[in-house]
């Protein structure tokens, strides 16, 4: 599973919001809100400090385009 760390005012975390969602991908995201401070604090921990930010279980990708390339090729992956 991975861990969308998003911001809901951001138009960069709506843009991975949406294509989640559109991509019906909420099954294997995890939509984590950076306005609270447990959450905050998680990112921070995984190397982080802005949203949107996506956590595979080992890596932290940042940005909306590299995050939404990430889940290009996990959807890619699962098709095969």
């Amino acid at each position: 599973m991975f861990e969308l760390f998003h911001a809901i005012a951001d138009s960069s975390s709506a843009r991975v919001r949406k294509y989640v969602v559109d991509h019906e991908l909420s099954a294997d995201v995890r939509f984590r809100n950076v306005t609270y401070e447990e959450v905050q604090k998680d990112l921070l921990a995984r190397g982080g400090s802005t949203a949107p930010a996506l956590w595979d279980g080992e890596t932290l990708i940042q940005g909306a385009d590299a995050i939404i390339a990430r889940l290009v090729a996990h959807a890619d992956v699962g098709r095969s």
